[in-house]
């Protein structure tokens, strides 16, 4: 399992890697290994907007559904289309080619309530 030192993170399991004004988005690599087999992704179409920690989309396992939680505010004005046919990569890749959306922020000052490395660990005991 890897934790990134480069990313910030959430309690609800996903990580944003910020560049300039853009974050991408995903989940953890412990979140997808907590849910076993991704088979599906909705994500919002580009142009949405959404607040910290609304739901911008869900994650279909063979285990469960769950919600994918925005980070932070902002605009989607990205998607990874390739999720749609490729859901999988999210397993084998999680920080990589499995992000989800980039968001263009419109608060950086909530970036300073999200984790690091070392804070994610403690919070998912390891």
């Amino acid at each position: 399992m890897t934790f990134p030192e480069n990313v910030r993170y959430t309690k609800d399991h996903e990580w944003i890697l910020v560049s300039g004004s853009t974050g991408t988005v995903g989940i953890t690599d412990y979140a997808q290994g907590e849910l076993g087999d991704v088979v599906f992704v909705e994500l919002p179409p580009v142009g949405k907007v959404v607040k910290q920690h609304d739901s911008f989309g869900t994650i279909e396992a063979v285990k469960a559904v769950s919600d994918l939680y925005a980070p932070v505010s902002g605009s989607i004005i990205e998607v990874n289309k390739e999720l749609a046919s490729v859901a999988e990569i999210v397993n084998k890749d999680p920080y990589g080619k499995g992000w989800m959306v980039k968001i263009q922020l419109s608060s950086p000052a909530e970036l300073g309530t999200l984790l690091d490395a070392a804070a994610y660990k403690a919070l998912i005991g390891k």
